[in-house]
């Protein structure tokens, strides 16, 4: 279960913001660590349809931290090998170390729009992670810093429900489609044999390699009967 913290955020415009992206994944718990603005029309506005999310909200001092079992700090200040604390992963690998964390309340800690967190606040946590960003402006607005973990971290779940409508297309399928093709061009003049069988290798590797869903196949077929 991951809960999204911010550390006195400073606009109230991008509590709003960061609400909207949690609903986005699926996320439902928001807690604000001393915050320096309040949740106001502002924010509701941004937050569109996730504004149950802002009403659960919990204000809460850096104490709240002690309740979670895994401390997860978000920084665009890398640090050296030298300065272990800031030694940051990606989230791709943030993402593939949380498959291994089951059953455990998980903190995603996001610091002040204005400096992000201090030493003191990173040495708590468990896994610094970083967004690889232009080397001439590479802070991110929280909410779209919140936008890119929260997809990589999600990312496999939402990719298979999205295409779970989309079944491409059985090896029989294809086979049936290269059927009705061979019928339609052995009706068509060809110069050369070979002509014809360049044809033949080329509609099949356009065929692999499209991942056709069931209704775009039997589209193809239905136009292939009635040109045959």
């Amino acid at each position: 279960m991951i809960t999204v913290v911010l550390i006195e955020a400073e606009h109230s415009g991008n509590v709003g913001s960061v609400a909207r992206v949690m609903a986005n994944f699926g996320l439902k718990d928001l807690v604000l660590v001393h915050p320096k603005c309040r949740i106001n029309e502002e924010s509701r506005r941004l937050a569109k349809n996730a504004n149950y999310i802002l009403d659960k909200a919990k204000v809460n001092g850096f104490s709240i931290l002690g309740k979670f079992d895994y401390l997860i700090g978000t920084t665009s200040k890398l640090g050296t090998d030298y300065n272990i604390p800031r030694s940051p992963m990606t989230p791709a690998q943030l993402a593939e170390k949380l498959k291994g964390i089951k059953k455990r309340k998980i903190a995603l800690i996001l610091g002040r729009e204005s400096e992000g967190l201090r030493n003191n606040e990173v040495k708590l946590c468990d896994f610094m992670v970083t967004i690889p960003t232009s080397k001439s402006y590479k802070s991110m607005n929280i909410s779209h810093a919140l936008a890119v973990l929260l997809y990589e971290i999600h990312k496999e779940k939402i990719i298979k429900e999205m295409m779970r409508p989309y079944t491409p297309i059985s090896r029989k399928e294809k086979e049936q489609i290269m059927k009705l093709l061979k019928i339609a061009m052995n009706k068509m003049d060809f110069t050369l044999q070979k002509k014809k069988e360049t044809q033949e290798k080329v509609w099949k590797r356009m065929i692999t390699k499209s991942f056709m869903t069931k209704r775009e196949a039997y589209a193809l077929m239905g136009f292939l009967k009635k040109i045959n």
